[in-house]
Formats: structure tokens, C-alpha cells, sequence
């Protein structure tokens, strides 16, 4: 069963795969709105300042769907990186000072200009990470609600009074910033991993350097672009890009960072975590994941199937909660089977910047 789904993904790859044309920055800019939106921003972003490497290295961003270089950001070191942290650490005093209220309103302005935005934002993501411009729309609504919880719940960070062991005393517990969080993300979901963990840093008044994906950083530079716009301080946010061994070794070495927030592989997770316990740093981990998915007898199968179809392609089966081994009843397996390469087969695979592509390339 399983060759056979292979075989006829193969055939429709073959058939629907679309001719590599130029999208490049050109195409980008040729999509967008307005004035404000003809240019892409490349270099990192520290203190408010754009910023290159010091001594001028970069690497190239590629189109995944035709291997073209789409631009080169910096690829800065463990200096660059210090300047990031440092320069969170300054910010970090006058950001927790703010309230939780003025703290909201400078989030909830983020998340208003990325949905402004989407259309370019979705076109830059698909341009660096391949995935077809619906479900790229899609992702940035999904992390611009990131940034509306935030923005609400950071008002309701109660405190606590706990019962005290004598009758002349009063047990109070405050809820403060825990200080400069290092935020490091993936390629496979580029806008919405950092948003899920930039919100509330920043509702909890907290400063951030965040260190994205090689493949994807234009994704990240764009958000910290609308922050600035936003009106959020500088220092507060800061983007960097490079290696991640040397940027993660500067960030481990730096008693200024007190938090780390990561997503991507158990394997990385393992070595962040015993590098944390080093020096005891605040670790919150979302690594990878298995995912089962179950079919009974009574099943809806034309559910089931659209499900199934969504749950193994979506983001060409990219991510963390993609099915990967499917178990389906005796009474309706060879039905569910064969509807389910059917659905497969009616796939549209290609360069996701083209409408109407339902499965972009592999990373």
C-alpha cells in the first residue's frame, strides 16, 4: 500500500510540477501594495539599527522551489551576538517598567501590521520557505493571534497571597520579567514560531534577541521591521542571523540571557538542555513529535480522508505534528486506502508562489 502511494505521488509530481520562473525579490516587490513595501529588508536588526556582520560575511537565502539566490543576510558571530544581548539588556529596565496595558497596545499594534501586511509577508515566506501562498496567508493570521493573546493576557499575570506561617505576617508573590530571552526557530513555520514565543516575552516584559532559521530569515527580519514600526523600543526586539553553533555557544556564554526559548529537533533539544544546566539558564522546549492517525470502522471516510490528505501534506508534511503511520480498521481499510491515493494522486505539487499549488517543494 505504502509503495503504491509513493508511485502515484510521484506520477502527479511529474505531471503538475510547474516550470521554474523568475521569483525573485523583482516578483516580490511586483506583488505588493504600496510604496512603503518596495524593498526587502535583509540586514539584522539590533538596538534599532540595521546592522551587518562586522566583517562583512553573509549567506545566501534560496528559493527552494527553483534553487535561485534571493538575497544574503549576515551571518554574524559571537561579537555581533553580545551586541544583540546587550543591547536587549539595555532596553530591558524601561520595557519591564512600562505597564501591561501600554506593553499590549504596542503588541496588539504588531499584530494589526502584520495583517495589514499578509500579502507581502505571505509572498516573502513562500519566496524563502516553499510553501504554497494559501497556506502562507494562512500562517499570518495564525501568528498575528499569537500576538492578540499575548497582548490580553499579559494583563492577567495575577500574583499570589500565600497563607503565611504566622498571624503577623503576609505572604505575597509578584510575578516579574524574567529578563533577556534568546528566541530559536525553525524554517518550517518561519512567521508563527516566532510570534508564539515573541508575545509573551514581550507581554511579560520581557526583551528578546531572537536567532531564526538560516533558510528563513526574511521572515523574521520582516517582523521585527513592523515591530519597529509598531513603535516597540529599540532594544527591545533584535533579529540576528548565522551559524547557530556560534551564535548558540555566545548566547550560552552571556549571564545577561536568562531565558532560552526553542523549537526544532529532540537531537538539538538534548544538547540545549545540557548546556543549560550548566549555567541553570530557563529552558522551554518544542521538539519533535509522533503522530498516529486513526481510523475505526465507523469512520467518516470522507472526512477521514481529507483529514488524512491535510495531517500527511500540509506544508509538503513538513512539521512537527505531520502524520507519520496510519492505522485503519479491518472493515474499511481497502476503501480508505484506496480513496486516500486517490486524494494524493489529484495533489497539485509545484513552486508554491503559484496559485493553485497545493504542495511546495521540500527544505
Amino acid at each position: 500500500m505504502a509503495g503504491g502511494i509513493r508511485m502515484v505521488l510521484a506520477r502527479r509530481i511529474d505531471e503538475h510540477v510547474a516550470t521554474p520562473y523568475q521569483n525573485d525579490l523583482d516578483a516580490l516587490q511586483r506583488a505588493v501594495r504600496s510604496e512603503r513595501d518596495q524593498r526587502v529588508q535583509t540586514k539584522n536588526l539590533v538596538n534599532g539599527s540595521w546592522v551587518e556582520a562586522g566583517d562583512g560575511a553573509t549567506f545566501e537565502v534560496r528559493n527552494p522551489a527553483t534553487d535561485e539566490v534571493i538575497a544574503a543576510v549576515p551571518s554574524v558571530g559571537s561579537s555581533e551576538t553580545r551586541s544583540a544581548i546587550g543591547a536587549a539588556h539595555d532596553a530591558g529596565r524601561a520595557w519591564a517598567a512600562r505597564t501591561a496595558g501600554e506593553r499590549g497596545t504596542l503588541i496588539s499594534g504588531l499584530a494589526g501590521m502584520m495583517r495589514r501586511d499578509t500579502e507581502r509577508l505571505a509572498r516573502l515566506m513562500t519566496l524563502e520557505q516553499g510553501k504554497p501562498l494559501a497556506e502562507s496567508r494562512g500562517e499570518i493570521a495564525y501568528a498575528a493571534s499569537f500576538l492578540d493573546w499575548a497582548a490580553e493576557e499579559g494583563k492577567r499575570l495575577n500574583g499570589d497571597i500565600v497563607p503565611a506561617s504566622s498571624a503577623d505576617k503576609r505572604i505575597l508573590v509578584l510575578r516579574q520579567p524574567v529578563g533577556v530571552t534568546a528566541i530559536i526557530t525553525p524554517w518550517n513555520f518561519p512567521a508563527a514560531m516566532i510570534t508564539r514565543k515573541l508575545g509573551p516575552a514581550l507581554a511579560a516584559g520581557c526583551t528578546v534577541v531572537i536567532k531564526p532559521a538560516e533558510e528563513t530569515p526574511l521572515s523574521a527580519i520582516a517582523i521585527a521591521e513592523l515591530a519597529n514600526e509598531a513603535g516597540i523600543p529599540a532594544g527591545v526586539v533584535n533579529v540576528i542571523t548565522g551559524r547557530p553553533a556560534v551564535i548558540g555557544d555566545a548566547i550560552f556564554d552571556d549571564d545577561r540571557v536568562r531565558k532560552l526559548s526553542f523549537t526544532g529537533s529532540t537531537e538539538v533539544g538534548r544538547l540545549l538542555m545540557s548546556k543549560a544546566s550548566r549555567h541553570l539558564l530557563r529552558l522551554s522546549l518544542e521538539l519533535g513529535g509522533h503522530a498516529p492517525f486513526i481510523v475505526f470502522d465507523d469512520a467518516d471516510l470522507d472526512l477521514a480522508v481529507a483529514a488524512a490528505v491535510e495531517c500527511k501534506f500540509r506544508n509538503a508534511g513538513q512539521t512537527c505534528i505531520c502524520a507519520n503511520r496510519f492505522y485503519v480498521q479491518g472493515g474499511v481499510y481497502d476503501e480508505f486506502t484506496a480513496r486516500f491515493a486517490a486524494a494524493i494522486g489529484a495533489l497539485t505539487v509545484g513552486d508554491g508562489s503559484r496559485e493553485g499549488v497545493q504542495v511546495g517543494p521540500l527544505i
